[in-house]
């Protein structure tokens, strides 16, 4: 008789950072469902043999629990992310940072939503994000007031695909997301964004209020050491020519999907960044303005001079500078108990909430 399949696969991606990873697990064995695997994939990194050593005190604790691979090379964070959902044995991957954290009653309250909601492909989360520890709160990051279902196809991809890009609470149904595996946006750092346009465009989506994971944000990016993300990004920090690599990358992921209306989606999927545009800005606002500049007329050249909020965006936060910007968001989305909504997209979900 076949095993049954656990609803949640928890896929790791371990690269160093292995001070943080305890108290990832912790949270994890914390959780008040036990449907549940974890899938671990170490990447090469220098701190492989910490990390391995935490696996293991993790596996003789809780038998059977616990899967864990050692990449024989740098995959880099698309290839393994892929990897991830190859060894993933659960309904759902629920994919988590290596220095976030889960909150409590996560798995249970989307186990919830896929209970009442059986046919669905993505579970869009809501986060609390830190640009400090994960001990910190900075932001909290909830785009509606309460539940949506969002139809597949355009619907769909069009809410959920720039908000993929934060890979902790990332939920996904596991065997379209498999089906959909290449290696063509290797070193875009956006597969996950890949995955989301793929498998939306067969599956309806939700989005849930409750706050599934807290990202930390105190750990420099360890981008920038596989064949993928060489010469593309610096480990250690976001040069302005990483961020418009990963832009150009999300781009190019949706502008390459097949899909009927695929042309009008990438352009309605563009005005959809360009109205939320600040964090594609948001660590680069301490540049000298000549060298802002050159970034605000590459940003531009892609197709975002056409936005007249895009322009909005580089001057305000430019002044503003990114602690004064980050209170002002901050009291907005307090103020509303959600994300502003902008543009057509807006328009469009704004009458759904109220």
């Amino acid at each position: 008789m076949k095993a049954k399949r656990p609803t949640f696969s928890i896929c790791i991606p371990a690269y160093n950072r292995a001070h943080h990873l305890s108290r990832l697990l912790d949270s994890i064995f914390a959780q008040d469902f036990e449907d549940f695997s974890i899938v671990i994939c170490e990447d090469y990194s220098g701190e492989r043999k910490a990390i391995s050593e935490i696996v293991l005190r993790y596996s003789q604790a809780h038998p059977g629990t616990i899967a864990y691979y050692e990449n024989e090379k740098n995959l880099g964070y698309d290839g393994n992310i892929r990897k991830l959902v190859e060894k993933a044995d659960g309904e759902f991957c629920f994919f988590m940072g290596n220095d976030d954290v889960m909150c409590p009653g996560a798995l249970a309250n989307v186990a919830d939503v896929i209970s009442r909601n059986p046919d669905v492909g993505f579970v869009l989360k809501s986060y609390l994000f830190s640009d400090q520890s994960a001990s910190h709160v900075s932001q909290e990051i909830r785009y509606f007031a309460e539940e949506r279902r969002f139809s597949k196809g355009r619907e769909a991809i069009l809410i959920c695909y720039r908000r993929s890009g934060v890979i902790a609470g990332y939920v996904i149904r596991r065997d379209p997301a498999y089906e959909a595996a290449t290696d063509k946006y290797d070193g875009t750092l956006y597969y996950q964004m890949h995955l989301t346009a793929q498998v939306l465009s067969a599956w309806p989506a939700v989005f849930t209020p409750k706050v599934l994971v807290h990202c930390g944000g105190d750990e420099p990016p360890d981008f920038g050491n596989s064949g993928s993300e060489k010469g593309k990004y610096e480990p250690g920090r976001y040069t302005p020519q990483a961020r418009l690599n990963m832009v150009q990358g999300a781009l190019s992921i949706i502008r390459g999907m097949k899909f009927d209306g695929g042309t009008n989606l990438a352009n309605e999927v563009q005005r959809d960044y360009a109205n939320y545009f600040y964090p594609f800005i948001k660590d680069q606002l301490n540049l000298p303005i000549r060298k802002f500049f050159r970034l605000y007329v590459a940003y531009g050249r892609m197709g975002f001079f056409k936005y007249p909020i895009f322009h909005l965006y580089c001057a305000v936060a430019y002044v503003l500078g990114e602690k004064r910007f980050d209170r002002v968001t901050k009291a907005i989305r307090r103020r509303l108990g959600r994300s502003p909504h902008f543009g057509s997209l807006g328009k469009e979900v704004a009458p759904q909430l109220r």
